[in-house]
């Protein structure tokens, strides 16, 4: 048995959260710090040095010996450098443990060597770090010690955005600045912030180390490139919500209390619909917050997988055949003091400012539907979006029968008279109670779907950064904030303008709802006969970045400048390249070093198994030996041309200088070059001989666990 928890004595320990700073720090220094937290004033640069001092002293206490400005650069991971706190000797030899606050608010890593499309030359090597103290501090604890972790942003020397952070808080402004006018035309003049919540749910796999690393693929490409589906797949659905496998629940166990004592509230775990598939959940957080967490969601998650033996993949798509995985961004807009202006309440036709903001978002999405689908773009998702477990590529909004309904008076008579109730649910059993019934179901085939006080995003990957998608849905809903308040401040009948806006806005953007199966070939059918975009890969998506209704919206709100936006459109096409190039070369090696001696090796048994019986007994009958090895032979023959052909195009893909091109040509030329090449391979995996197949199978990975 495990040793129990009691996880209000674990949790945020690590962290350099509210209630340490209010022991630690003088009482001005602690309101000022504060308001800044809170009202997002400018830090006061006078208590730098206060704050620093006081977090060295709480975190060396702790057994922390370094710390770290801690940030997410384009690379889609994070990074850091380590310090130590130790200072020069003084006089007796004895070290000084230092740390100022300056090196709190700003540190210096090299910027050459990260991603930056073109906005830093590599002999330009300067780049910035800068304390975002709306995120605690924290300490992480691992084999390298303690080591005091400080969320940052991340940017040029000339002060361009190089990482994930910088424009998710300029994004965070524009929405609050532009949402509380919204709420000063209702008469709300209490609210002090508006901040957009958000809650990332977190699906992965997990596989047995040993084997995972018998798998070149999965070392070097985070998926298998070959495969062959197993006699059981996820058809039975009995892994999905099954009862928690005892080495899963031992590896849960730890991740969660790891999670809580860095504050990060992780609420719901359960397998997912795979095999071999699980998820994780934490409680709402603000935006910035909950980007660093889930970061940390995933650092832990592979972190921990090791330590048990395992180990964690989070590619989108780990394996042909079942599903992939994802994270559904929840994202709602909350004030200081605690209104959900995504709340409809009990009679949603009568409450303007919540048809008001739903009108805004419907505008938002249905204008930029191709940036939220750039948004979820990676090249992950390339091989998720679309299939049976995940939203489709076309970007459309569910409702429910009650909003729906509420829209379809408003659009149709230009007045909403009722809402759809819920009613009683009966379950027919006369132990069971009678339960309260929403009024509307939900559609897990929409890709932005509401959910009764929130839009629940699903298309964004596994392995990626929330933060793209929140900084779109931050942004363009701010733009319809502005459009909305722009004309409604200036409406000398405001009562009757709301009105006529609000079905204007439901009319014109109606075409974005869709209540139906997203995943249907007919909805693809009729989405093109609504005009809405069907944007089929990362590499069709990438251009919408830059379009001049792009450049005008993040430049209208200092979210990204032009030559923001072109740089991330460079690395976005060099990593999409680059992806693809190391999955092409790993199974070029793999087929050549592993699966063709293999088969070479069986056919080489087999025809000497066809020559032994012959001269044991020629009237014997061969004929299926001899049509077994007519089949692998044949088979070995189309992978080896496969393999020939997969070799010269990736040559000459990797050979196009320009980053477009050389993105299109990998997905145009090279992932059909890999297809051909893996059906082959998975179809002599089911007959070869599996003590010489080369590598274990997807029934060891998936159902050995």
């Amino acid at each position: 048995m495990s040793e129990v928890v009691n996880v209000a004595e674990i949790f945020g320990k690590n962290v350099f959260n509210e209630t340490v700073m209010k022991e630690r720090l003088p009482k001005s220094v602690f309101k000022k710090l504060k308001r800044t937290i809170e009202d997002g004033t400018e830090l006061d640069p006078s208590i730098a040095d206060v704050v620093a001092h006081a977090m060295k002293d709480w975190a060396i206490e702790r057994g922390a010996t370094h710390y770290t400005h801690w940030f997410q650069p384009l690379t889609g991971t994070t990074a850091e450098k380590h310090d130590s706190f130790i200072s020069a000797p003084d006089a007796e030899g004895k070290v000084i443990m230092e740390f100022s606050g300056k090196e709190l608010i700003k540190g210096e890593p090299d910027a050459s060597s990260f991603p930056s499309g073109g906005l830093r030359a590599t002999f330009e090597a300067r780049g910035y770090t800068a304390w975002d103290c709306t995120s605690p501090a924290f300490l992480r604890e691992d084999a390298a010690g303690v080591t005091l972790c400080i969320p940052t942003a991340f940017c040029s020397y000339k002060g361009e955005a190089l990482d994930q952070k910088t424009p998710l808080l300029r994004s965070m402004q524009a929405i609050d600045t532009q949402a509380l006018r919204i709420l000063k035309l209702f008469g709300n003049t209490t609210s002090k912030r508006v901040v957009p919540s958000v809650g990332p749910e977190q699906e992965y796999f997990i596989v047995d180390r040993a084997k995972y690393l018998q798998r070149k693929d999965l070392i070097y490409a985070g998926r298998t490139l070959f495969g062959a589906m197993p006699p059981k797949g996820q058809e039975l659905e009995d892994h999905y919500f099954g009862a928690i496998r005892e080495r899963i629940g031992s590896y849960m166990n730890e991740v969660n209390q790891e999670l809580w004592k860095l504050g990060v509230t992780a609420k719901t775990q359960h397998n997912e619909v795979a095999p071999a598939q699980h998820e994780l959940a934490p409680i709402y957080d603000q935006a910035n917050l909950a980007v660093d967490h889930n970061q940390i969601v995933m650092e832990t998650l592979k972190k921990v997988a090791g330590r048990h033996g395992l180990t964690c993949l989070l590619h989108e798509k780990p394996f042909a055949g079942v599903n992939g995985s994802g994270k559904h961004n929840n994202w709602s807009l909350t004030t200081n003091d605690g209104i959900n202006m995504l709340n409809p309440g009990d009679t949603p036709h009568e409450n303007i400012q919540f048809l008001l903001v739903l009108g805004c978002i419907m505008k938002a999405i249905d204008t930029h539907a191709d940036l939220l689908r750039e948004a979820a773009s990676d090249v992950g998702n390339d091989h998720r979006l679309g299939a049976n477990e995940a939203p489709p590529a076309i970007i459309s909004i569910f409702v429910g029968e009650q909003l729906e309904d509420v829209i379809n008076q408003l659009c149709d008579t230009g007045a909403a008279t009722h809402s759809k109730s819920g009613g009683k649910l009966s379950t027919g059993v006369a132990t069971l109670p009678d339960l309260d019934k929403d009024a509307t179901d939900r559609n897990r085939t929409s890709p932005f779907a509401f959910t009764g006080n929130k839009f629940e995003f699903r298309m964004v990957g596994s392995s990626d950064s929330i933060a793209p998608a929140n900084v779109v849905l931050n942004t363009i809903v701010a733009e319809a904030f502005k459009e909305a308040a722009d004309e409604l401040e200036k409406a000398e009948d405001f009562d009757m303008a709301v009105h006529d806006m609000i079905k204007k806005l439901l009319s014109d953007h109606q075409r974005i709802i869709f209540n139906g199966n997203g995943y249907s070939d007919e909805w693809i059918a009729e989405a093109e006969k609504r005009g809405l975009p069907n944007i089929r890969s990362m590499v069709d998506a990438i251009p919408s970045l830059v379009t001049d209704k792009a450049v005008k919206l993040y430049e209208t709100f200092g979210v990204f400048t032009k030559a923001e936006l072109e740089s991330r459109v460079e690395v976005e096409y060099e990593a999409y390249a680059k992806a693809i190039n190391i999955e092409a070369r790993t199974m070029i090696d793999m087929a050549g070093k592993q699966i063709i001696p293999a088969v070479i090796r069986y056919t080489g048994t087999l025809a000497d198994s066809i020559n032994k019986v012959r001269s044991a007994c020629p009237d014997a009958d061969v004929s299926v030996q001899t049509e077994l090895l007519t089949e692998t032979s044949d088979l070995l023959s189309e992978m080896k041309t496969a393999l020939s052909d997969l070799q010269s195009i990736t040559e000459e893909s990797l050979a196009v200088s320009d980053a477009c091109a050389c993105a299109r040509a990998y997905h145009d030329k090279v992932v059909p070059a890999m297809a051909a090449l893996r059906a082959p391979a998975d179809k002599l995996e089911m007959i070869v001989d599996k003590e010489l197949w080369p590598f274990p199978s997807y029934g060891d990975l998936i159902f050995e666990v």
